[in-house]
């Protein structure tokens, strides 16, 4: 009975936060996340990284993907350490591959995905019926 009592306590947090797709959008998430984060008492450490990772992957979906969009975030506690795990899944790309982003600076943009891979402890891309998600995990160490 112990061991399932502790498996409860240790069982993993998780939040749902749809992106709308209006200006703003960016920095209403991220406050939401913030607040989640510390309810959940998530380690700075890894808030700050994670604050990144929200940033990059939601306006990753607000430019490139299209609507709905939404945040996930999944936290597994581990003995004061754990492991959080960011998703923004999209209804899919809003151009076809290698079409230009109108009115967009390819210099000011396109590094989010490789900052999200450096800080990520995993990452990846799933594609599905309803769309894509790119998901990354920290791990607290």
């Amino acid at each position: 009975m112990a061991a399932q009592l502790n498996t409860l306590i240790r069982a993993a947090c998780e939040y749902v936060c749809p992106v709308p797709p209006v200006a703003g959008a960016v920095s209403a998430v991220r406050r939401c996340a913030a607040e989640v984060l510390a309810d959940w008492r998530v380690c700075p450490g890894i808030v700050e990284d994670a604050m990144l990772m929200v940033s990059e992957l939601v306006t990753n979906a607000i430019i490139h993907g299209l609507p709905p969009a939404e945040l996930r975030l999944s936290w597994v506690p581990d003995d004061g350490d754990g492991v959080l795990r960011v998703e923004v899944t999209d209804a899919g790309p809003a151009r076809p591959a290698g079409q230009p982003l109108d009115g967009i600076d390819p210099d000011e943009h396109g590094r989010g995905e490789a900052i999200v891979h450096a800080l990520a402890t995993r990452h990846g891309i799933r594609v599905h019926s309803g769309g894509v998600t790119r998901w990354a995990e920290l791990a607290a160490v």
